[in-house]
């Protein structure tokens, strides 16, 4: 549990990871990817305070300490959500499996959310797959990296067929909060193939699920935003935008959150600290202490204390059904100071 200021705050970091992007896990002939993929995360990493950057070496797989400790003592995050992310074509164990993330999220129990993912290019034997993990896990959730290459493929849409049939299975087993990659692309991927319009049109046809759209679209924020206006089962995750713009860029970051917070609102945004890029109590300390930096934002909505508690926790809490303690609830909070 976080506290501030005599305030106790209930924190879900929905975007997370426990990769491996060590040499050891690098496949053979695709060297310069891998040491590519990991050496473009660690530059992201540098966007955020000079005290909270690592070697690389640290950086290429964090121990179980280091995240335990970082996460939930400094951190004060309650739960957090694995998203898993395989890129089996560059790493022989996958990067950040759901079997990797299930090891500490059984270890753990109360302290994590484990979701899958899959890839609908991998056809009867990724549904197959897709279905044990469900099974095994109780999975609530999957992660899509729609830019991911597979074979000869580098990237699928969310409107093809085949990602219709999994996200028709999906929606049988209950796995009802599809979170997909649609930011800033990473080294080697495409730009094109995290385009937002896909999104779009899944949303109106599979109304069961939702799709939190991770790093809101970015650079394409105002697509993402128009669209999400008017699909209610968009929501807007915002790893990235924290990590990734509140230190490094305010003024862009208060554009991007005056945005949000106008055509998308409050009620539908998620925070996300995308560790290990970054750690979640910077992150969470200066959402907290957030204000537009000047008049020159002044026709956007403004946030208050509650959306604030809504962006950290409760409204990730409401997707995926966590219980949250009473006098954490923004109602019995009101009823207790009356």
């Amino acid at each position: 549990m976080y506290e501030k200021d005599g305030e106790k705050y209930f924190i879900v970091d929905s975007h997370m990871h426990y990769w491996d992007a060590s040499p050891e896990n690098w496949v053979k002939g695709a060297e310069q990817y891998a040491k590519g993929w990991i050496e473009c995360f660690h530059a992201y990493q540098g966007l955020g305070p000079a005290d909270t950057h690592q070697p690389l070496e640290e950086f290429q797989k964090v121990s179980e300490e280091q995240l335990m400790r970082e996460e939930f003592e400094e951190g004060g995050v309650d739960v957090a959500i694995f998203q898993s992310t395989y890129l089996r074509e560059w790493y022989k164990d996958g990067f950040n499996t759901t079997e990797r993330n299930g090891y500490l999220a059984e270890k753990y129990p109360g302290k994590f959310i484990l979701n899958t993912r899959f890839d609908p290019r991998d056809g009867d034997a990724g549904m197959r797959e897709f279905e044990g993990n469900v099974e095994k896990f109780g999975c609530k959730g999957a992660k899509l990296y729609t830019a991911e290459w597979n074979g000869e493929s580098r990237g699928f849409k969310l409107t093809d067929p085949e990602a219709y049939r999994f996200l028709e299975r999906a929606q049988e087993l209950g796995v009802k909060n599809i979170h997909v990659h649609k930011g800033p692309t990473i080294w080697p991927l495409d730009k094109d193939a995290f385009d937002v319009s896909d999104v779009d049109h899944a949303a109106t046809d599979f109304q069961g699920l939702n799709f939190i759209v991770e790093h809101v679209g970015l650079p394409r924020i105002e697509d993402f935003c128009f669209m999400a206006t008017q699909e209610p089962n968009v929501y807007a995750g915002l790893s990235v935008v924290l990590g990734g713009l509140m230190h490094a860029r305010p003024k862009f970051f208060a554009k991007v959150m005056g945005e949000l917070l106008f055509w998308v609102g409050e009620d539908k945004m998620t925070f996300g600290s995308d560790y290990n890029i970054w750690t979640p109590k910077w992150q969470i300390e200066g959402l907290l202490d957030w204000d537009y930096p000047s008049d020159e934002f002044s026709d956007y909505p403004r946030l208050g204390q509650d959306g604030k508690r809504k962006i950290l926790g409760l409204n990730a809490a409401k997707l995926y059904d966590i219980e949250v303690p009473a006098e954490l609830q923004l109602g019995q909070r009101e009823v207790a100071q009356a």
